[in-house]
């Protein structure tokens, strides 16, 4: 007999234990049509609700997942096996980023533009049906990311998450409903890609699609979109560098540098995966980042201490295999044996800047060390990829860190941190890290179509 899933199951997996958490039903095509159909009626009397009835709303959404925080970081433990630290923030990210979009309901104006002859004025009106895709690596946040300000902005919402993690964004439905939030307004349907995903993307009812997860399939929804001129934002992926110059604070660099590519497992398109150090405290910079290595905390995702999980999947678990072949310099941490998909933190130390794991996102705790001459052969290796998504430099030069800044190609950069995403702020990549930008003040209007009115005064 086949272990496979039925065509229309979900099998969700503990990644820590590889235990059976739950099978849930998978969306159809036809499940897709009729969603999108409740959908669009909701959505009329949604858009034409008072602002204020809106945002009271959302804000009562976001009070009614502050009460369900522990729940909602156990169950993101269970099926996607971030640590449990990880889990609460995110689970409390969804809170804040409701709070945040409902305070733009009532700011979400147009404008009045100075013309001759009469009275010109804009409005932002909602799209209509959103879909969002949101993937495995951060289920809650990301979703979050579309659904808040989707539905600030008067929209209704079809969710689709990730096939290996459907069940927190399952508990987030019934507690939009708990909230008081109109019915199938927020929808979640879970499924494969190729079924409910395509169907949802290739929907006429559907105004928009917003999109997380790999370039590859990035493009086959941008490519979908385009055939119907719908609206898109995507989030790919990346291959962040981390440039540390020789004048920089060496000790605060190194070791804050193991958590900047192993937080979340290294699954995390921010990652900085690859540490650029200038040749002369390069070797001074290895010393130093080891022992920080070597003593990351990886193992039991429930345990208070731990730092580092198991990786989602199998088949993840097996790429990252891939990229670190015997031929490799690495420094390694380590992992738990046995069940689980489990693999340590590792630095690989000695490698072509062309070499795959250099240059490809591996998304797992993989990073490589590379040597640079001068700010300039720094700012040639940070753009030598495709991505251009995040990343740090490392510097006391002020005029360093603009420069270079402006020099790199990323969407979100960093300096003497590796910070990189908040809810106030706007996220979105370069090159084939993505299309539009995320969160911040201007995140409702991505979800809105400008309308130009112009009223005549002349007799």
């Amino acid at each position: 007999m086949s272990d496979a899933p039925a065509p229309f199951e979900l099998t969700v997996l503990n990644p820590a234990t590889e235990e059976l958490v739950a099978v849930v039903p998978a969306a159809t095509r036809d499940d897709v049509d009729a969603a999108v159909a409740r959908a669009a009626v909701a959505q009329r009397p949604w858009a034409a609700a008072a602002p204020a009835d809106r945002a009271r709303l959302l804000r009562r959404f976001a009070a009614v997942v502050d009460g369900h925080i522990e729940e909602l970081a156990q169950l993101e433990v269970r099926e996607a096996g971030h640590t449990i630290g990880n889990a609460r923030w995110e689970a409390g990210n969804v809170r804040d980023l409701l709070d945040f979009a409902a305070g733009g309901v009532e700011r979400l104006s147009g404008r009045q533009i100075p013309v001759a002859g009469g009275i010109d004025v804009t409005f932002l009106e909602p799209l209509g049906v959103i879909g969002v895709i949101a993937p495995w690596n951060f289920p809650m946040p990301i979703a979050a990311w579309g659904l808040a300000p989707a539905l600030a902005a008067g929209n209704a919402v079809i969710l689709k998450p990730a096939e290996t993690t459907p069940l927190t964004a399952l508990r987030l439905a019934e507690l939009a409903l708990e909230a008081g939030i109109p019915e199938h307004l927020f929808q979640v349907l879970p499924g494969r890609g190729d079924t409910a995903g395509d169907a949802l993307v290739e929907h006429a009812g559907v105004a928009k699609i917003v999109f997380t997860g790999s370039t590859r399939v990035g493009k086959h929804i941008m490519a979908k979109c385009a055939d119907r001129v719908k609206r898109v934002t995507l989030e790919l992926g990346g291959k962040s560098p981390n440039i540390v110059f020789a004048d920089a604070d060496l000790e605060a660099a190194a070791a804050a540098a193991p958590m900047s590519f192993l937080d979340n497992t290294g699954q995390d398109c921010c990652a900085r995966t690859r540490i650029l150090v200038q040749r002369s405290v390069h070797d001074r910079f290895l010393d130093l980042v080891a022992p920080g290595i070597a003593a990351v905390a990886v193992g039991d995702p429930l345990d208070e201490k731990t730092q580092v999980g198991p990786l989602i999947s199998r088949t993840q678990l097996d790429r990252v295999r891939s990229f670190v072949t015997d031929d490799l310099t690495a420094i390694r941490g380590t992992a738990p044996e046995g069940p689980g998909f489990w693999y340590p933190p590792t630095l690989v130390t000695d490698v072509a800047p062309t070499a795959p794991v250099a240059v490809e996102e591996v998304f797992g705790p993989v990073a490589v060390v590379l040597p640079f001459e001068d700010e300039e052969d720094a700012v040639r290796l940070a753009n030598a990829t495709e991505y251009g998504l995040s990343g740090s430099l490392w510097t006391r030069d002020i005029g360093r860190a603009l420069r270079v800044s402006r020099a790199v190609a990323a969407g979100n950069l960093s300096v003497n941190s590796h910070s990189s995403v908040r809810y106030w702020t706007p996220f979105g990549g370069y090159k084939q890290s993505g299309l539009g930008r995320e969160l911040g003040p201007d995140a409702l209007t991505a979800f809105t179509e400008t309308k130009n009115v112009f009223i005549s005064t002349e007799a």
